[in-house]
């Protein structure tokens, strides 16, 4: 699944519902006294520069605080998600359905918090516990046919976490308004093709390079990987632009849960590029 939750129409009905609340906006200042009773002048008195007031808004601080909950959240659910998945004899598991019941489930709360951004901070952790479970029995499931993919997967996903971090606080990456249009453009036929791929799976038609180890298959992999990459950027800047414009504090559980979603996003990729390089 691609993020589409960290965009600029969050943005701007955030700003719309919160305009004019505390902490939004620069503070209106008394006029100045020119004078005093007797007549005489006077000068104004000056404590020195004046600064917003920034208690209960978004920082990109707290945004890293929330977030480091959220993955420790997800790396405790998804070591239950993990043992929950058996294996009575080599090559045969045991998946249970819970795992999968807990995908949808924060499938479900993923959807809520994309049109009530504010409730993250209640919700973000309950998806992060079910996104864990799921995430852990898929691994274990992957790991147990192709020895040692899981830690190979975490460690590309993290090097690529890093790197994109370092290009965008080093500004060689620009999140420019061509840039946004062409990461989200592409996101958005992404989740249209698997979409379109899973309905029609029910009708017994299989679109064979999605998941087979070809030339063709390879690619495409790359490209969805490469895409989860690039909207790592867009999160960056979701996250700096809601500092610089003063969101609710509330909203740094919604951006760390938009990160949370792109990089479970292409850590999935990258597992299943991985397993199609193997099976070369």
């Amino acid at each position: 699944m691609s993020n589409p939750v960290l965009n600029e129409t969050t943005l701007a009905r955030v700003r719309e519902r919160h305009a004019g609340e505390s902490g939004w906006g620069m503070p209106t200042s008394a006029p100045a006294q020119t004078g005093t009773s007797s007549g005489a002048w006077a000068p104004p008195i000056n404590d020195g520069p004046v600064s917003k007031h920034h208690a209960g808004v978004m920082t990109a601080g707290g945004t890293s605080t929330a977030g480091l909950v959220l993955f420790a959240l997800l790396l405790v659910a998804a070591v239950v998600g993990w043992t929950s998945v058996n294996e009575p004899q080599p090559g045969a598991l045991q998946v249970p359905a819970w795992p999968m019941i807990a995908a949808i489930g924060g499938f479900i709360l993923a959807l809520v918090m994309s049109f009530k951004p504010l409730t993250a901070r209640f919700l973000a952790p309950v998806y992060a516990l079910a996104q864990g479970a799921f995430l852990g029995a898929i691994s274990r499931v992957f790991d147990a046919q192709y020895s040692g993919i899981v830690l190979q997967a975490v460690g590309i996903t993290l090097g690529v976490f890093l790197v994109m971090l370092t290009l965008y606080r080093t500004r060689v990456l620009r999140v420019t308004n061509r840039y946004r249009r062409i990461v989200v453009g592409a996101t958005l036929g992404v989740m249209v093709f698997y979409l379109a791929s899973f309905v029609i799976g029910f009708f017994g038609v299989n679109i064979s390079f999605i998941n087979s180890g070809s030339g063709l298959g390879i690619l495409f992999s790359l490209f969805v990987a490469g895409l989860a990459a690039a909207n790592l950027a867009l999160d960056f800047e979701f996250i700096e632009r809601g500092e610089q414009e003063g969101l609710p504090r509330a909203m740094e559980w919604f951006a760390a849960f938009g990160l949370l979603v792109t990089i479970v996003w292409l850590y999935l990729e990258v597992l299943r590029l991985l397993a199609k390089l193997r099976d070369r």
